[in-house]
């Protein structure tokens, strides 16, 4: 469900306001002047307050007709990454409340207001627990720079609202064509194989990885193109499988419970492309989500099977678990041999390892190009989607080789054990020459906890980064 969450800005802070945030730092001089009963500096260092990101106070004050409440909330040093933990503090603080008026920090209001919206989110089926806040109203001057920030925010927070409605959707309710409805109504134009066009057209690992399941697969492609003539031109791929049960493979059922988020990837696809025209992207962007369920029946697909992708390579596959990467390596062949960008970006939850080697709080990214691998790194860090690079290994390629096929799907032994790399190399030799980067999100596609700006579930990751990207000049 979109963040029911509204924002606007005033041009000054109401004299009533029954819930006003004011910001201070840690000489705890507050950046707004509130009538109290004791000095506001004596009061916050009565509460052994220390200014830091993230830190509330609640204060009762007197109000026409009953008692208001002040939160004095502590911006840290003021960097984007803690004003992103005071806004996503001060919303979670104002739940279950009417309306927040917020003076506005010094600094990005930009990021503080996104990650205020994003602590907004949740996702519940049926009227569970405490409802959000249901309005902040920013208070700030400039006016117009505010409301320009304010604006940004939000549809940001609506881009990875999105991604993660999409993914915490139960399977019961999504599957491919479910997936490509949802695709149609971002507002881009939308195009949908079925499986009788993938089959004419040659896909054949969508195919195959969808056999088992009674809900057929479908290629889904959007596209964006800006109002004025763009110089280069992105393809973004995304994995969506809408359910993981690892097919004949099978999983753990522990290791199942969350596989509705397997289609993580395709999600923020979808959602980055319906927000590009709002953030008024200059560079022309195509979409493909390639879609299907991965299921065990007497159709589904066996180890020892070869599959031919499109454009004719040939795949032994040794685990049917490893399904993302055959659903992928035909979206990325289609691109490179149909579609000609510039720069393809593939973004999945592809492997476990990734969640090894860099927790749940970073994502890797894998580039066939330097400067592309250096962009996207800063509009990470920008973003608040950070991603570190990890290596592709040429020794590593090897855990590849098939004696009955040109590639297997995964390692036979357990020589290199580096899954995620390998993952990644299995895609390089689909995304042909051009700038190519692989997104591995597995790791910090789902949060476990309720915490700063995530919710328990999918968190949207990608969406930030790639937007961050995609709309600077």
């Amino acid at each position: 469900m979109p963040i029911e969450t509204t924002a606007s800005v005033v041009a000054e802070v109401p004299d009533d306001a029954e819930l006003l945030a004011v910001p201070y730092t840690s000489d705890l001089d507050p950046a707004y002047a509130v009538e109290l009963h004791l000095p506001v500096r004596d009061l916050l260092a009565h509460y052994e307050a220390k200014g830091e990101a993230g830190e509330v106070v609640e204060v009762p004050v007197a109000r026409a007709g009953g008692v208001g409440r002040v939160l004095f909330y502590g911006v840290g040093d003021g960097s984007p990454r803690a004003l992103r933990r005071a806004g996503a503090a001060l919303s979670r603080r104002a739940k279950g409340r009417d309306t927040l008026t917020v003076v506005t920090p010094e600094g990005d209001a930009a990021v503080f207001a996104e990650a205020a919206l994003l602590a907004a989110y949740s996702f519940k089926i049926g009227n569970v627990g405490t409802k959000p806040v249901r309005a902040l109203a920013f208070a700030g001057a400039p006016v117009d720079e505010l409301a320009a920030a304010v604006g940004r925010a939000q549809t940001v927070a609506q881009a990875v609202a999105l991604a993660r409605d999409l993914a915490n959707t139960p399977s019961s309710v999504k599957d491919p064509a479910w997936l490509a409805e949802r695709a149609a109504e971002t507002g881009v134009p939308v195009r949908v194989w079925d499986e009788e066009q993938l089959q004419a057209d040659g896909f054949g690992g969508i195919l195959a990885v969808g056999r088992g399941s009674a809900r057929p697969p479908r290629l889904i492609q959007l596209s964006y193109t800006p109002e004025e003539p763009a110089d280069r031109h992105v393809v973004l791929v995304g994995k969506g499988i809408t359910f993981d049960s690892g097919g004949l493979s099978l999983k753990p059922t522990d290791n199942m419970k969350f596989q509705k988020t397997d289609m993580a990837g395709g999600a923020v696809v979808i959602a980055v492309l319906g927000a590009l025209a709002r953030l008024k992207a200059p560079v022309r962007v195509t979409g493909l989500i390639a879609a299907a369920e991965n299921m065990p029946s007497g159709t589904a697909q066996r180890p020892s099977d070869v599959i031919k992708h499109y454009g004719g390579r040939t795949v032994e596959v040794l685990n049917t678990d490893a399904e993302g990467r055959l659903v992928l390596a035909d979206a990325l062949a289609y691109a490179d041999a149909v579609l000609d960008p510039d720069t393809v970006v593939d973004i999945a939850t592809l492997t476990g390892a990734i969640s090894v080697a860099l927790g749940r709080n970073v994502g890797a990214v894998y580039a066939s190009d330097d400067v592309l691998a250096k962009e996207l790194l800063d509009a990470g860090q920008a973003a608040d989607d950070r991603l570190w690079r990890m290596p592709l290994i040429e020794d590593y390629m090897p855990a590849l080789e098939s004696s009955i096929a040109d590639l297997a799907n995964v390692e036979a032994g357990s020589r290199f054990g580096a899954g995620s790399i390998t993952a990644a190399l299995f895609l390089r030799e689909f995304a042909g020459k051009r700038p190519w980067a692989h997104l591995d999100v597995a790791g910090v596609g789902r949060s476990t906890v309720d915490e700063g700006t995530l919710s328990k579930g999918a968190t949207g990751f990608g969406v930030r980064v790639l937007l961050e990207w995609l709309t600077r000049s």
